[in-house]
């Protein structure tokens, strides 16, 4: 019977083999998208303007090649649309599948030569074709059935005349048995246990399975079951959740979705259960390598693990299946216990390993689990080197003092935007390096048997009972620990993730990473994109004036001023700010004293050792503060390292580092007075200007007056005039003199911070600004002679009455001097109506304004031109900047390789290149 549909790999590359006018592109463009067909005809048109050019066959083929590379290399199902009935036309093509480790689909349409004349003729834009050509093809199509499997070809769909070619209504696109990115966890991670079955029932109880020992009463009985926990609600604050958008910003646990986990992986309540999933090398070297299985089986058998298989998995399948295997390793020891079970267990052991994928892409493609690690070009494909390197890794050819295969470092030139989490070579502790970790700790080895939680990339140990088998290659476990105590605070349970190795790694950034055009993809926004004008500019300031990258975890964003204000003499006023965040349904705003400081950022460790073991700076310092360009605020060392020194101690009096359980901390905050950096400034652009003015108008003024008395036209007008702008040159030097004090030291600084950025293991984002208020209002009071508390107050934008308050506040407070407010949605990250909102707007008093827009900007005409300003490329940047600041410190703080954070760090700093009024 004809077939009406097709099922092919959802990932394959599909060629159509069959004569000129077979039907093969009315054939394709049926049942494919437009994009998935690569067409020979096309290309030939494309590069020839002439689609029967055949003298352009040699170029046109060369574009097919690459155009079916690129979308192999993406990831993309394909379909060549070409006659394809030679065999050396095809052999490139499934060597790009091979290639790409995609598998390659024949799809041969095999009509009569008389239908294939017919329909030529009715195509008056094709060349002539004669009979011989057809005939030819029609050779050579029958030649070509006889070997396409052995050309590597997996899937063969053979349509024999017109009724079975019109019988096909649609391709059935099947599922790679890898691909389980419906699933999103939460996962248990599980190295290799390599029969340790004790430990590994010790690690599925810490981590809060139940496992329960059953009799066996047959064969189908595995002996155990296991009873997984219910996951635990997602902290929203935490920073250290699987990260969406690639190797980008943590995620936190997504909400019900086709991914969610069914009802029968759901609790009573409806609460989704835990999974754990096993690395493989679940036999050998071991105790207890049976039960192992057992247990494993028994969890996969009813849903609450998955498993990939591991080399020893591999080696024990080959045995069962009768094959000739090297009994070394351990696994005489397995087949000992193995010897000891009932027959049919043997049986159950086989079927299971050879139903195990060689690794699987979870939640989205945001993770990737495989025995031995997978590259970036590996994952979610499907290829006999895929499920090599999946099992093995890959070598180098050499061998190391030990007679070991010395092991390809790929996990170094990782770049993918999954997480890898694999075993397979033992380690004296699990290190991330460049969003992959391996937690094969070497448990039979006497280590300790390792898991991973995901989404919250927290390691859980258990300790080995015994050394099991004595490793070829010395663990050095016992220093390790010895290390790991020194630096790990008292009744440590979870041991944090080492990042020595990403340190290393990250000694040495690529400009390539950051010259270019840029589009970086964020959390907040779908992406940001810094044009390559940009990044030379920023790459000037970042090369020459900067600090090392290592210290720049975040740059703070640019703020946007709030619209025009229509009321005389005033550019800016808190009622537009207001009625901007009503009109986008934010309920509260938290309204903050604006600082007359310098904005800084400040990096701070307990010690120089928590700066080494978290940044992998050594003899850099305990901290430091660096302004918006990611320069040193401070140009004298002794006066930073008092500072520092001061702010550390504190915090150590508001108990600060216990509550926050960290030994480092990011601040947001404002330095004053301003003149503390803006000295010179001051001198050469302000101070100047109000001097000028106050040595040369007075004496205008007089020359003035006495044409007024003489009553000379025009002259009362231009006296008038004058006057006013004597008076505002006084009024300008008033407004900055606010901002200055002398610094002769420490006593004469003021930190005055405003956001709590991060602490170790997590960012907070999450929490309001009245929480980051109140939170940084009980540090300043451990030392109110350097620390000062902003003041602020929450407004209801639905109560006129506080409306109308706030506005009093901020009347007062421009009135008395001082630069103004800021005015910020309640939510740290405002979501409103459209989206992403701006996270401040700044409402600047009268006189500060002065400073800004000059002595007369107040004078008539000027204040109506000032008007007409335009404040949305200012608050796109803001947006932009805001998200990139996000992204990167969410980076920072998930572990993830410096040049991932450095990229949103470099972004922020070369967008304020863009061209925006400065004074906005």
């Amino acid at each position: 019977m004809p077939q009406d549909t097709l099922k092919v790999p959802e990932l394959s590359l599909i060629l159509l083999i069959g004569s000129t006018g077979a039907g093969k592109s009315t054939f394709a463009r049926r049942l494919f998208q437009l994009p998935e067909i690569v067409s020979s005809d096309s290309c030939r048109g494309l590069v020839a303007n002439d689609e029967n050019d055949q003298s352009a066959s040699g170029d046109a083929f060369e574009l097919l090649y690459y155009l079916v590379a690129k979308r192999l290399k993406r990831g993309l199902l394909t379909v060549v649309d070409a006659t394809n009935v030679q065999e050396e036309a095809r052999k490139p093509l499934v060597a790009l599948a091979r290639q790409h480790h995609v598998l390659p689909v024949a799809i041969v349409l095999d009509v009569p030569d008389a239908v294939a004349h017919e329909r030529n003729a009715l195509r008056p834009e094709r060349r002539h074709m004669g009979p011989h050509v057809v005939a030819r093809h029609r050779q050579q199509l029958r030649k070509s059935l006889r070997h396409l499997k052995q050309e590597g070809f997996r899937h063969i769909h053979l349509l024999r005349g017109v009724a079975e070619v019109e019988a096909v209504q649609g391709i059935v696109r099947e599922r790679l048995y890898n691909n389980r990115q419906e699933e999103t966890g939460p996962f248990d991670i599980i190295g290799d246990v390599h029969g340790c079955y004790e430990e590994l029932v010790l690690l599925l109880e810490k981590l809060g399975y139940k496992v329960i020992e059953e009799p066996i009463n047959d064969a189908r009985d595995l002996g155990v079951r296991v009873v997984a926990p219910l996951a635990s609600p997602p902290d929203p604050a935490s920073a250290l959740c699987a990260e969406s958008g690639g190797e980008g910003a943590p995620a936190m646990l997504p909400t019900e979705s086709a991914g969610s986990p069914s009802l029968k992986e759901r609790g009573p309540g409806g609460e989704a259960r835990r999974k754990a999933i096993f690395l493989g090398d679940l036999v050998d070297r071991g105790p207890a390598s049976p039960k192992v299985l057992r247990l494993v089986m028994s969890m996969v058998k009813s849903g609450d693990a998955l498993c990939v298989p591991g080399n020893h998995d591999i080696k024990l399948l080959r045995h069962l299946k009768g094959k000739n295997v090297a009994v070394k390793h351990g696994f005489a020891e397995t087949l000992a216990q193995l010897a000891a079970e009932p027959a049919a267990f043997a049986g159950s052991v086989q079927e299971f390993l050879d139903g195990l994928v060689s690794h699987y892409v979870l939640d989205g493609g945001k993770l990737v689990v495989a025995h031995a690690g997978l590259t970036e070009a590996m994952q979610g494909r499907g290829s006999g080197a895929v499920r090599a390197f999946a099992l093995f890794g890959e070598t180098t050819g050499e061998i190391d003092e030990f007679g070991l295969p010395v092991r390809y470092e790929w996990a170094r030139e990782y770049r993918g935007r999954a997480m890898v989490v694999y075993g397979h070579t033992p380690v004296p502790d699990p290190e991330w390096l460049n969003h992959t970790i391996d937690i094969d700790t070497g448990c039979v080895f006497g280590g300790r048997l390792t898991a991973l939680r995901y989404p919250e990339r927290e390691l859980v140990a258990v300790p080995a009972a015994q050394v099991y088998c004595e490793p070829v290659r010395p663990l050095n476990y016992r220093a390790f620990q010895l290390q790991a105590q020194s630096q790990s605070p008292p009744g440590t349970e979870h041991q944090a993730p080492g990042t020595n190795a990403q340190q290393e790694h990250d000694d040495l950034l690529d400009i390539r990473d950051v010259t270019g055009k840029q589009f970086i993809e964020t959390r907040l926004m779908r992406g940001v994109t810094v044009r390559e004008e940009n990044a030379v500019a920023a790459l000037e300031v970042m090369s020459r004036f900067a600090l090392p990258p290592k210290w720049l975890l975040y740059l703070p964003p640019t703020m946007a001023p709030t619209e025009t204000s229509a009321l005389p003499d005033l550019l800016e006023h808190p009622t537009e700010a207001f009625a901007y965040y009503h009109k986008l349904g934010v309920e509260r705003v938290v309204c903050e004293e604006k600082h007359m400081g310098s904005r800084v950022v400040v990096v701070l460790g307990r010690d120089e050792a928590a700066i080494q073991r978290r940044l992998g700076l050594v003899g850099e310092g305990q901290g430091k503060c660096y302004t918006r360009t990611g320069r040193n605020f401070f140009t004298d060392a002794a006066l930073e390292t008092a500072f520092l020194v001061r702010l550390r101690d504190a915090l150590s009096t508001a108990n600060f580092w216990e509550r926050f359980d960290t030994d480092w901390v990011c601040l947001d905050a404002e330095l004053l007075p301003w003149s503390a950096k803006a000295q010179e400034l001051i001198k050469s652009q302000y101070a100047a200007v109000a001097a000028a003015a106050n040595a040369a108008l007075p004496q205008v003024e007089a020359v003035l007056a006495a044409a007024a008395a003489r009553d000379l036209d025009g002259a009362d007008a231009l006296l008038a005039r004058t006057t006013a702008r004597r008076q505002a040159a006084t009024h300008y030097a008033d407004a900055y003199r606010r901002y200055c004090w002398p610094v002769h030291g420490l006593d004469d600084l003021r930190l005055a911070p405003f956001h709590l950025l991060a602490t170790e293991g997590r960012t907070y984002f999450d929490r309001d600004h009245a929480w980051h208020m109140e939170t940084l209002r009980t540090l300043a009071l451990a030392d109110p002679g350097l620390l000062r508390a902003t003041p602020y107050r929450v407004v209801p934008l639905a109560d006129p009455a506080e409306v109308e308050a706030a506005i009093q506040w901020w009347t007062d407070l421009t009135a008395a001097g001082g630069e103004g407010m800021v005015v910020k949605p309640y939510d740290f990250v405002p979501q409103g109506k459209g989206g992403l909102l701006q996270p401040a707007l700044k409402c600047r008093g009268r006189e500060y304004l002065r400073i800004i827009y000059g002595p007369d900007y107040l004078l008539p005409g000027n204040l109506d031109r000032l008007r007409q300003r335009n404040v949305k490329a200012k608050r796109t940047l803001a947006l932009r900047e805001f998200a990139l600041g996000v992204e990167g410190l969410e980076r920072f703080v998930a572990g993830q390789p410096l040049r991932r954070v450095h990229q949103c760090v470099f972004g922020v700093l070369a967008l304020e290149s863009e061209a925006v009024d400065p004074r906005l």
